[in-house]
């Protein structure tokens, strides 16, 4: 499964796991936008089984439908690559009355990941790949206001690039000896769609830069690489940047930073049965 699957890396990411013969589900919240993918995904990669799902990562119910979905349709789950993501110029709320940002960045796939993990480690070997970025560092987790009442779309990006890495470090803690994997990655600054859905400064920094940016083909590779290489299948709890282990910063390694957002994570999401 391939969060974020209807356009820039996450499409890319798909297109690299169909051609290796995987049956593939992308993930999707605009249904138009998802059918196209849907269709150019199964023509690169000339791979029949491709699958689409829709929901919206910032809504806790469409992640739950969406977990729901998938169990009433798969009993096996050995990749699941968390990609979708945004970052907004101006705060936004979700239909949950939670910051955006943080929202689809990081609590929708900590849902996610945790509702559809009885079927991961039933399908162990498995592996659970979450996309970060390098923006994480110099971030700090703001507890005291993770909703982002004083709202800067750098800050909350960053703290939410930072959950990433420490949901990866704290879930790897939880899944030793299971068989399941679980890593992050940062795929390069990439030349996509992303930031261009939120008019502003920030979508015309995006437009402007991005020529100078990587190709999402070229970054896919990475993801594709460390979602199914034999040689890293026994690593978990690393970082990476783009095919190579890295040191993620130090405010990541933050043990007790981890916990506490887990709890916090929890506490926003719970109960993960609810329907």
């Amino acid at each position: 499964m391939v969060t974020g699957g209807n356009s820039g890396v996450g499409k890319e990411t798909a297109v690299g796991l169909a051609s290796l013969g995987g049956n593939v589900v992308i993930v999707c919240r605009n249904k138009n936008k998802g059918e196209a993918a849907w269709a150019e995904v199964k023509a690169k990669s000339g791979n029949e089984n491709i699958h689409l799902m829709l929901a919206d990562l910032s809504s806790l119910k469409s992640v739950r439908d969406l977990a729901d979905a998938f169990k009433s349709k798969y009993d096996k789950l050995n990749v699941l690559v968390n990609n979708a993501g945004e970052i907004l110029s101006r705060r936004h709320v979700t239909v949950d009355g939670l910051e955006r940002t943080f929202s689809s960045n990081h609590l929708g796939h900590f849902l996610l990941t945790n509702l559809l993990l009885d079927v991961i480690r039933d399908s162990a070997p498995a592996r659970i790949l979450n996309i970060t970025s390098e923006s994480h560092r110099g971030a700090k987790i703001h507890f005291n206001d993770l909703q982002g009442e004083k709202y800067s779309a750098f800050r909350a990006y960053g703290q939410a690039k930072l959950a990433n890495v420490l949901f990866t470090y704290e879930l790897a803690k939880k899944l030793e000896g299971t068989g399941v994997t679980a890593n992050c990655l940062h795929p390069g600054v990439v030349r996509t769609g992303f930031g261009h859905d939120d008019s502003g400064l920030m979508s015309l920094v995006i437009w402007i830069a991005s020529p100078f940016f990587m190709s999402a083909e070229k970054a896919a590779r990475a993801v594709t690489k460390l979602a199914t290489s034999h040689e890293l299948e026994s690593l978990s709890g690393k970082y990476f940047s783009k095919v190579k282990e890295a040191r993620s910063s130090e405010e990541s390694y933050d043990e007790e930073t981890a916990r506490h957002l887990w709890r916090v994570s929890e506490e926003l999401t719970k109960p993960f049965s609810q329907s």
